[in-house]
């Protein structure tokens, strides 16, 4: 049984780093994210087990890499290109969304409104709104209430808050 479970190990690894590749290449191109973002996100950690299971099987071959210059080196590069992300990230004082694609910025201005500011542009009256949401399972819409706040506080997505307002 434990054979037939690593021989399986590495064609997973390969099938799964593939997908993880393609929907990398997707979301960071913003193409089709809203499908691709979940599939990345929970494949992606699902290839946790047949790598332990790869590094488990080979670990002998692996420790011959350890011990080489290469290897060394290829750990540092990939750190210090994580490090980069995590300093910039996070030293990064520019207003949310700022370089992205112009209408996420717009829907999360939108989002920072509360109903009273957006009910008129939908057609709806305020409490309208706000009763529209709650039979969603928005159960924190108020209209005093910023909609991303809503979606947060109500346990959901903003994106469900998106949808429903362009429905028709």
């Amino acid at each position: 049984m434990k054979d037939q479970i690593f021989r399986y190990a590495t064609p997973l690894i390969t099938g799964l780093f593939l997908i993880s590749l393609i929907s990398g290449a997707l979301l960071y191109f913003h193409l089709y994210g809203n499908y691709v973002r979940s599939m990345h996100e929970l494949l992606s950690m699902v290839l946790i087990l047949p790598f332990v299971l790869h590094l488990w099987r080979n670990w002998r071959a692996f420790l011959g890499y350890f011990k080489r210059a290469p290897f060394a080196i290829s750990m540092v590069i990939c750190v210090l290109a994580a490090g980069y992300f995590v300093i910039t990230a996070t030293a990064n004082t520019r207003p949310a969304f700022s370089g992205g694609p112009p209408q996420f910025a717009f829907a999360h201005k939108m989002m920072a409104n509360t109903p009273d500011k957006l009910a008129g542009l939908f057609g709806k009256a305020p409490d309208q709104l706000v009763e529209q949401l709650k039979l969603a399972g928005f159960s924190a819409a108020a209209s005093d209430v910023s909609m991303s706040e809503i979606a947060t506080k109500s346990g959901k997505d903003e994106g469900g808050i998106v949808a429903l307002l362009m429905a028709r």
